[in-house]
Order: structure tokens, then sequence, then C-alpha cells
């Protein structure tokens, strides 16, 4: 059965007040579709590090929020997409650690382990997609 898509709203990431109201959007819908505090604290934390990724390194760009079903599955599924440098090597970008910003190097990875769902993909000169969803148990 496919994945169906009940709501979605776009959001523009350009700075650190669009980052806010991303993460305001995801923890309003995440309780609106009953996520637990833990689940909703994670795919809210996911989102923030996504969404500051898109605006610092993808220099800006757009999430897509969304409810989901997946058979009596519900869940958020989260897009961000931006048009940035890409990402030139994604396992190393996956890699604990590893920062080419000069950060402690757990954004991907960690946002990687918020979630059920994780895919990215990048294009050198082109920019960075990486979807998330976190099911409701």
């Amino acid at each position: 059965m496919p994945v169906v898509v009940t709501r979605l709203v776009r959001y523009g990431l350009y700075s650190d007040v669009d980052v806010v109201a991303a993460r305001r959007a995801v923890n309003d819908w995440a309780k609106e579709i009953r996520l637990s505090l833990l689940d909703r604290t994670k795919v809210v934390t996911a989102a923030s590090e996504l969404a500051r990724n898109t605006v610092i390194y993808g220099r800006g760009g757009t999430m897509a929020l969304e409810i989901v079903r997946d058979g009596i599955r519900e869940g958020l599924r989260l897009t961000f997409d931006d048009h940035g440098p890409g990402i030139e090597d994604i396992d190393r970008a996956l890699t604990d650690g590893y920062s080419t910003g000069g950060g402690m190097g757990l954004g991907l990875p960690g946002a990687k382990r918020l979630v059920n769902d994780f895919a990215l993909t990048s294009t050198l000169g082109v920019g960075t997609s990486v979807t998330v969803v976190r099911w409701r148990p």
C-alpha cells in the first residue's frame, strides 16, 4: 500500500527565525497526531538540526511538512531541500564526528538516529535533499 499524504505545508528556511517557525510547526503537528512526548522530542530535534543545516550549509531552502499514512500507521514526513553546494561524500557526512563547518559532526548522523526513516540525496553544485519520517507506534 502506498504512503498517502493527508496534509502538506511548505516552509521557507533562510534564517534562524525560519528554523524556529519550522520547529514549532513540527511540534504542533506531532502533538496533533498524538506522538508521545519522547517521539515528539526526537522529531523536533531532528527537524531543528536539518533545518539549521539547510540554512547554514545549503544557503537556504525549504521544508515540506506532511502528515502521512501507510496502512494503519500515521506519521510525520519532513523533506528538507536546498540548492547549496551539495555533499561531496555522503557516507562520511553520516559519520559521527565529521564536520565541514567546524561543529561537533553530530547533525546528520544524530538526526538519522532520531527518526524511523531517513533518506539523503545530494548532487555537487546542485543541492541536497533529506527526507525523514517519524511514525506513531
